[in-house]
Order: structure tokens, then C-alpha cells, then sequence
């Protein structure tokens, strides 16, 4: 199973009309919400298989094990997987090199297919995918639906969009000169994505880089290796290349830096925290003996998102925006509003109308859907527990601040809200990752920008206001990758709103936009004497 050999079983499969996005489903209706518990019992007969490395199609097990949990019953075993260590990083990396010598010179529509076919293939099965998310991360039904319909998303759009960047020309042909641009691939690069988004983000990063004609060593997070191992499954379906992906769960601080800091590895997308995103790209400007290029490092990090609410504001729109931000998955998005920053004259009422929309938040197993569930881990709820003590010092807590025990000992928290914290506290300047909102009162509204402006991230932020001028003041001077007016600052959707951020919240890769695909190419300018 180690041959590089494209597979004629590829047939070029045409994007159907214009992109557009995949649609939610409406689980109010009873089909729906049959489908998805049928899912969920299916899906539950399944738990604790074990998954094989892939590289360059061989299939391998290792002595160290990855075991895969139910954020919501501990004890409940998702997948058990291999555990890549630094001695298999060569192993994958010629698995890579030998795939790119012919994928590289795929046609785009070939390569454009194997995304297609496997947005077929995940449309087809989406109730059985929103139910691993279920069981894996502890996501609710919408919030699982969201992270499936995005990954069909991203494997049309980056189709489409790798078929327009090979018609892409010069700005002009010279005269007696026939000129080409030609983005060509980079070569063999490294994929390691978040467990927050373990399914679209995961499977962006590495259709985009597939796509455009490169190979891919794929290390997913070990809170959410089954999901990875599952879109794996579906692209050998839809026909993927031995080698085009190498599958590898494995140790950041071995496997994971193994690769980063081979000699052949052309670059890095990463998704997740600041400190491992800044490790990463250390790492990767560091030149090794035979490197022949600088590294590329695409890098998608922290956030610390705020939503600005102004005394003008439609109050109801601005408590269900912040509210639904703050505490969607628990809070465990680097899009999450951490932040209210409040107005004076509205702040009294805006605090107790929070309190009373928190109050009403049902938290329980995931599988039942209610609002929330579980934050992902063990060690995630021990930070968060931490972050809300510095709060009862920091400001005056009006909902939440407790961990709720359930018979199955998941990692359960109460939705927790903190008023009267000054801008440039703890709580109002780390990102904890967490249900756990920090409201912070300003005079007035450049005072609230300056608020907003003041962390040393830059990903996502919201304005509630009804004065054109203030939306004109936050467009030019709120300094965020993804700015709303009048919404929530969470729910980026493919194509509508490219998403990446400023300063430590990464390289405004812009994921799902019409730039993505230029930072897995090089562009290379031919010109023929005529």
C-alpha cells in the first residue's frame, strides 16, 4: 500500500453552481431530531474502537496508546489511538515527499473532485458526524451541526477556489510576450489543528493544503484524535492518494516537533493557543542543516473577543448576542466574547438582564441537548476553576462560579459572570477558554474603543449600537480580523466572513476567503519570447 500511484477511481466530479453555504438544520422539527438520536445510538455502539497511524497507506500500531473521552462521562472511551513518536516523523515525512512527486502534477480538477466527493459523502452522513462531535468534544446538537455544515463548506468553497486560482494571469501581457502566473504547491507540510473545532478546522487546514497540490502530515489534537480519524476514513472513500494525507496522533512535544523542525517540512498550519503558536513559529524560522527554504507558517491563535454595547443599543439584540458568545460551547472558541464592554448609562440594566438570560441556561449532557455541556477536559476545568477565584477577587460575580457535579463526573461548569472588572485585570485580559464572561464599564464610547482595543489580541468583536457614526468610528478603529455590528461576534461563516486576527491572535490567514489558498501556493511568473 505504499505506492504514490493516482488512483484512477478519481473521477473529476464539477462543483455544482455557485458556492453556497451549507444550511443548518432545523432540529425544532421531529425528523430531524429522530435522525439525530438515531445517530447518537449508532454512533454510541461504535465508541472505543481502536485507530491505526496512517502513512503512505501502510496502517501501524504503536506500544503508547491515545485514549479518546467523553468530556461529558469520563469513563467513556471515544477511540483509542496510536500514539506517533519522534522515531515515526522520517517514516511519515518520505511517506509525504513520495506522495508530492505525484500529486503535485494531479490536475487541479482531480484534486478539486477529492473535495467535492467528500462533501458528498459528510452531507450524506451528517447526523452520524454532528453525533462524534457530540461524544468526542461535547458539543450540543446545534453547535455540532454548525462545525459539520462548515466543513462541507470549506471542502466546496477551497474546490472552487483551487479551480479559479489555476485560471489565474498577469495584470497584463507584455507585448511580444505570451506571460503566465502560475501558483504552484509548496510541498510537504504539517497540519495540526485544535479540538474545539475538531472536524471543520481540521479538515479545512488540510483540504486547503490538498488541494493546491500538497502532501500533508496530519496531527490532530489528542482531545479529539476520532474525529480526524473518521474524515480520514472519507477521503480514502473519496479516493485520496496513499501519502497525499498521513495520518499521525501523536505528542505536540515530540511527534509534533519532530516535523516542525524537519529539514523537509515547507510549512505549518497551526490552530490553537498562543503560547503553542509562537513555540511553532520559533521553531520553524530556525534553519536546519539541508534546508533549502524558509518555512511557512500559518498561524491561527488566541483571542480575547469583546462586544462593545452602547447606550444606545437595542438592549434585547445585545443581551442575546452577548450571552449566545460567551456561552456557546461552554465558551470554548477563540471567537468567544470574554468581554461586555458596557456603556454607562445602560450598565445597571445590562448587568441584571445578563444575570437573568445566564439564569435560564440549561447545562447538561450533550446527547440531550441542552445549551451547554462540558468544557473539554480534566485540566481545561482546573484553569477555568482557577480563572473564576481571580474573578471573585477582581470584580463582583453575579451568575455561575461553581462546578456542577453529575453522576457521570463530567467536566461540568455553571455559566459564570463577572461585573465591575477594571480593563486591564486578569479576567479582562487573558483568554481563559472558558463560561466565564468579564463586564467592564466605560464612560463612553471612545473610552469603550479604547477598552476593546487594549489586549494584545486582535480576532473577533462586536458593536451593539443604532448610531451610524459610532459604526463608522468601530470600521475604522477597532483593530479586530473579524468585526460585527449589531450580531454576535461568533459564527464566522465560509465565504461571508474570512476568517483570521491580529497582533497575537495569529497571521490573519483568513480561513474560508478567497486569500486562503495563496498561503499553501507560490507563485511562479513564466514568460516565452513570441
Amino acid at each position: 500500500m505504499a505506492t504514490t500511484e493516482i488512483p484512477t477511481v478519481i473521477l473529476p466530479r464539477a462543483p455544482q453552481g455557485e458556492f453556497r453555504n451549507e444550511p443548518f438544520v432545523d432540529f425544532s422539527r421531529h425528523e430531524n431530531a429522530h435522525a439525530m438520536r438515531e445517530a447518537l445510538t449508532r454512533v454510541g455502539d461504535m465508541l472505543g474502537h481502536e485507530y491505526d497511524l496512517v502513512i503512505g497507506g501502510e496502517r501501524l500500531r504503536t506500544e503508547g496508546k491515545i485514549l479518546s473521552k467523553n468530556p461529558a462521562r469520563p469513563a467513556q472511551v471515544v477511540g483509542i489511538h496510536q500514539k506517533a513518536g519522534a522515531e515515526h516523523a522520517e517514516k511519515a515525512m518520505q511517506a509525504a515527499l513520495r506522495a508530492f512527486e505525484t500529486w503535485k502534477y494531479a490536475p487541479v480538477d482531480e484534486r478539486a473532485s477529492l473535495l467535492l466527493n467528500a462533501a458528498a459523502i459528510i452531507r450524506d452522513r451528517k447526523f452520524e458526524f454532528c453525533a462524534w462531535l457530540t461524544y468526542e468534544v461535547g458539543k450540543n446538537w446545534a453547535e455540532a451541526d454548525a462545525d459539520v455544515g462548515e466543513t462541507i463548506d470549506f471542502l466546496e468553497f477551497y474546490a472552487r477556489e483551487a479551480l479559479r486560482l489555476s485560471q489565474a494571469t498577469t495584470p497584463i501581457q507584455y507585448p511580444g510576450e505570451h506571460n503566465e502566473l502560475l501558483y504552484i504547491p509548496l510541498g510537504a507540510g504539517a497540519v495540526i489543528p485544535p479540538w474545539n473545532f475538531p472536524f471543520a478546522i481540521m479538515a479545512g487546514m488540510t483540504s486547503a493544503a490538498i488541494v493546491t497540490g500538497n502532501t500533508v502530515i496530519l496531527k490532530p489534537s489528542s482531545d479529539s484524535p476520532t474525529i480526524a480519524a473518521r474524515f480520514f476514513d472519507v477521503l480514502e472513500e473519496a479516493g485520496l492518494p496513499p501519502g497525499v494525507v498521513n495520518f499521525c496522533p501523536g505528542s505536540g512535544a515530540t511527534f509534533g516537533n519532530a516535523i516542525v523542525e524537519h529539514p523537509k517540512t515547507r510549512f505549518i498550519a497551526f490552530t490553537g493557543s498562543k503560547e503553542v503558536g509562537l513555540d511553532i513559529h520559533e521553531r520553524a524560522a530556525k534553519t536546519q542543516p539541508e534546508q533549502i527554504w524558509i518555512k511557512r507558517t500559518i498561524l491561527e491563535m488566541g483571542g480575547k473577543d469583546s462586544i462593545i454595547v452602547s447606550a444606545d443599543a437595542d438592549m434585547d439584540q445585545a443581551v442575546a448576542g452577548v450571552v449566545a458568545s460567551a456561552f456557546g460551547f461552554s465558551g470554548q472558541k477563540c471567537s468567544a466574547c470574554s468581554r461586555a464592554i458596557v456603556e454607562e448609562p445602560v450598565y445597571d440594566v445590562f448587568v441584571e438582564r445578563v444575570r437573568e438570560a445566564v439564569a435560564g441556561l440549561k447545562v447538561g449532557d450533550p446527547v440531550e441537548n441542552p445549551n451547554m455541556g462540558p468544557v473539554v477536559s480534566e485540566g481545561a476545568l482546573k484553569t477555568i476553576k482557577e480563572y473564576i477565584e481571580v474573578g471573585r477577587k477582581e470584580g463582583r460575580l453575579i451568575a455561575g462560579g461553581n462546578a456542577i457535579a453529575m453522576p457521570e463526573k463530567g467536566y461540568y461548569l455553571e455559566p459564570t459572570v463577572f461585573a465591575d472588572i477594571a480593563p486591564d485585570a486578569r479576567l479582562a485580559q487573558e483568554e481563559i477558554f472558558g463560561p466565564v464572561l468579564a463586564i467592564v464599564k466605560t464612560s463612553d464610547f471612545d473610552s469603550a474603543l479604547e477598552v476593546a482595543n487594549n489586549t494584545e489580541f486582535g480576532l473577533t468583536g462586536a458593536v451593539y449600537t443604532q448610531d451610524r457614526g459610532k459604526l463608522d468610528k468601530a470600521r475604522r478603529e477597532f483593530h479586530v480580523g473579524n468585526l460585527y455590528f449589531n450580531r454576535k461576534c461568533t459564527g464566522a461563516m465560509v465565504g461571508a466572513h474570512p476568517f483570521g486576527g491580529f497582533n497575537m491572535s495569529g497571521t490573519d490567514s483568513k480561513a474560508g476567503g478567497p486569500d486562503y489558498l495563496y498561503l499553501f501556493t507560490q507563485a511562479k511568473s513564466v514568460a516565452e519570447k513570441l
